[in-house]
């Protein structure tokens, strides 16, 4: 194919001519000139006309010449210095210094009224940038100092702010977290589901249950994922307690009603059969069934009683109390197994001892008969009690008390039913040991939490206690 000439090239554009700009300093020397170029040729004429030497005219149009130059730079001086003023003020302003004020402001002229146009700009600047910086700083107050965990997800799903509630959740330092996506974190499930749902987690416990409250929100123009989180597993607990105790109440009141009678009665049926039955074999199965009656009410009476107390729990009582004589006292009443106390830092809490030793006693039970339960060994052979022992340990983290009461029994099978109110796996038990003593610890601002042990078989009844002062 052969090429076509330029000229007839429909698609060649000639490039646009590039017009010649002079500098601004130099546009206003040369207009100076050229506003004095008639005068200087005048005075140039008029010197040269004159009867004088050529020496002297020749000095005298050279300083013409000089002192006209002069006049011009002085001029482009005046014009261009408080334009660089501003320009260098408005620099300043643009790179956030406030500092930089532009002289000269006053409003009898325009160079002035722009001065002190640029000094009002740089005046709301600075208090606009006082503001900003103070209500900052509000803010990562009170995003630190909230009791609930915060937490901020970049469009990626890394998470790029996190406060001290949440450090403590996840329990590691925020230069740990930073960076780090949901899912290696734990919290993916809170980005998956609508805002004002419940979400399992299990940083708390095994029944831990958090309300996830989330928005959006843009910070430098990417949008953002504002999580907050709640825990309500406490406030649900409360609840479903107090309608236990209900439950507990109304039925209390019933059975007492219908089991005085029947166990009066059957006293008075067992006193007549021994007058008026004159056979031997019929008297001695009235008498057996009436004892049996006798005895069940009896029993089912404790069990009520039982409950009462957990209906009837008083509020604790708090004063300062050393733990470690509590515990080493709680330690020497069990006599059936060794129990081994590894005492931690000695410390002083505020609680209820009554209640918090009752605690300890209700939760070193369930040890000891779980250490004592007949399990089977690799081997084939049963043990469970020569060898059965329990630990009790504490220790001290930046805030909690974390006492810890291990044993080595078959461990639990299924733990998320161990504070079921009536739940028990004891043939004799009444299923409110772990609940009292739940009720207790949260009374004290606490909690209680059963795990099985990792690296051998055994459980672990955990309870945390705040070193502070309990709430009121």
């Amino acid at each position: 194919m052969g090429s076509s000439p330029l000229g007839t090239n429909p698609t060649f554009r000639k490039p646009p001519r590039k017009r010649v700009r002079l500098l601004y300093e130099r546009r206003i020397t040369l207009f100076s000139l050229l506003v004095a170029l008639p005068g200087m040729l005048l005075s140039g004429v008029f010197i040269w006309t004159q009867p004088w030497s050529l020496e002297t005219r020749l000095a005298l149009a050279f300083a013409e010449l000089f002192i006209w130059w002069l006049l011009a730079m002085a001029l482009q001086e005046q014009t261009t210095r408080p334009l660089q003023t501003l320009a260098n003020v408005i620099a300043a302003l643009r790179e956030e210094d406030y500092s930089f004020r532009a002289r000269g402001a006053a409003t009898d002229d325009a160079l002035g009224e722009l001065s002190l146009e640029v000094n009002a700009l740089a005046d709301l600047l600075a208090d606009q940038r006082i503001r900003a910086i103070e209500a900052t700083a509000l803010l990562r107050r009170v995003v630190e100092e909230v009791e609930v965990p915060l937490f901020t997800f970049d469009p990626n799903q890394v998470l790029r702010l996190v406060n001290s509630a949440g450090e403590r959740l996840l329990q590691q330092p925020a230069v740990r977290l930073l960076g780090r996506t949901a899912q290696e974190i734990g919290l993916d499930s809170c980005l998956s589901v609508e805002s004002g749902t419940l979400v399992p987690l299990h940083f708390h416990g095994p029944n831990a249950r958090w309300l996830v409250r989330r928005s959006s929100f843009r910070q430098k123009g990417v949008p953002h994922t504002l999580v907050v989180l709640s825990d309500v597993s406490r406030a649900l607990r409360e609840e479903e307690r107090g309608a236990w105790q209900r439950l507990i109440r109304v039925l209390g009141h019933e059975l007492n009603n219908s089991l005085t009678p029947i166990k009066s009665i059957a006293g008075s049926l067992n006193a007549q059969v021994s007058r008026t039955v004159h056979d031997a074999d019929a008297r001695q199965d009235f008498q057996r069934g009436l004892a049996i009656i006798g005895t069940r009410a009896d029993s089912l009476n404790r069990f009520l009683q039982a409950y009462r107390q957990l209906a009837q729990m008083p509020p604790p009582v708090f004063r300062k109390t050393a733990l470690h004589p509590i515990v080493e006292r709680v330690a020497g009443l069990e006599t059936r197994v060794r129990v081994q106390v590894i005492p931690g830092p000695d410390i002083e809490l505020m609680l209820d001892p009554d209640q918090f030793e009752q605690m300890l006693i209700n939760l070193l039970r369930n040890a000891v008969e779980a250490a004592l339960e007949p399990r089977h060994a690799e081997n084939g052979s049963q043990q469970g009690t020569l060898d059965a022992h329990i630990v009790m340990h504490w220790d001290l983290t930046d805030k909690d008390l974390v006492l810890a009461i291990d044993d080595n029994g078959p461990g639990f099978l299924n733990p998320s039913n161990a504070f079921v109110p009536f739940y028990t796996t004891k043939p004799a038990g009444s299923g409110i040991g772990l609940v009292l003593s739940r009720q207790i610890a949260e009374a004290h601002g606490g909690s209680i939490e059963l795990v099985n042990l990792r690296d051998k078989k055994g459980c672990r009844a955990k309870i945390v206690l705040p070193q502070a002062q309990p709430p009121a």
